[in-house]
């Protein structure tokens, strides 16, 4: 439970939400979007975070849809991650969410949470950062619709009082053949070591990491795809270019991460190679 008491709003629409947030601003209020609040509950416990309005998104039809359809997937931001997961539509994607925590809190975690959260590692944005992603967002101006690239940068680049609606990732991307790897220091349901995801469309690999730094990073294609360079080559230059990303902690070093992104790499390029 959350110790101390707050209002609570369920509006219908995204322009009702956008309208409470500002409404609330102007009397000096200190509201937040919610949508899972399995983290806001967990820092509101230990007076992690200050607030004394919430705005409950899951009662906006854009927010809840989970379908494919005018050859996008979409996802609304207040979907959880089973719902997702079990809808199966993008199967990366599921894979990747089905290793960010136990089936429990699968079901209250909203992928929305998980991009916007203050958990750095955001998994979920993984295999959005090697598709062909878009997010909806509401904004002062009305809905707005971004290059995943552009709103989401290691975090989502929101403005104060906008909201994420809706992922739109592009049906054609949903089927590519894929790899995915999450090492952990000891259990399976862990925060990663390093979680790695690569798709290869057309013989062009796109790759991203997570638990490597401080936020999720795509890997080179230019060295990825580099028709000179050896395996070796490549994953030698890669590791050289993210090196000053690499951050040591009590999951293991930069020497160990190091490592063991190398065997990851090499063990995806050889997965592919068996696919052409």
């Amino acid at each position: 439970m959350i110790p101390f008491d707050f209002d609570y709003y369920k509006p219908e629409s995204m322009d009702e939400a956008f309208k409470y947030y500002q409404d609330l601003l102007d009397n000096n209020k200190k509201p937040l979007y919610y949508g899972g609040g399995t983290e806001i509950i967990s820092m509101a416990r230990v007076g992690g975070i200050g607030f004394d309005s919430v705005i409950d998104l899951k009662g906006i039809p854009e927010c809840s849809q989970l379908e494919v359809s005018g050859g996008k997937f979409r996802i609304g931001a207040a979907q959880t991650l089973t719902n997702i997961a079990e809808y199966n539509a993008y199967p990366l994607l599921s894979k990747t969410i089905k290793r960010i925590a136990d089936h429990t809190i699968q079901g209250k975690i909203t992928i929305g949470g998980n991009l916007a959260g203050t958990i750095k590692y955001r998994e979920a944005a993984l295999p959005l950062m090697i598709s062909d992603s878009t997010l909806q967002v509401m904004t002062r101006s009305g809905l707005a619709e971004l290059p995943f690239s552009k709103a989401f940068n290691g975090k989502l680049q929101l403005k104060k009082g906008e909201f994420l609606v809706s992922i739109l990732i592009g049906e054609n991307d949903l089927s590519h053949p894929y790899n995915h790897v999450k090492r952990t220091k000891q259990e399976k349901i862990d925060y990663p070591l390093i979680t790695m995801v690569a798709s290869k469309h057309n013989k062009a690999i796109k790759t991203a990491i997570t638990g490597y730094g401080d936020h999720p990073i795509i890997l080179s294609e230019r060295i990825m795809n580099h028709k000179l360079y050896n395996m070796e080559q490549k994953i030698k230059k890669i590791i050289n270019l993210v090196h000053s990303d690499c951050k040591g902690d009590l999951s293991g070093s930069r020497d160990y991460r190091e490592f063991v992104l190398e065997n990851m790499l090499q063990d995806m390029f050889h997965n592919f190679e068996k696919i052409g």
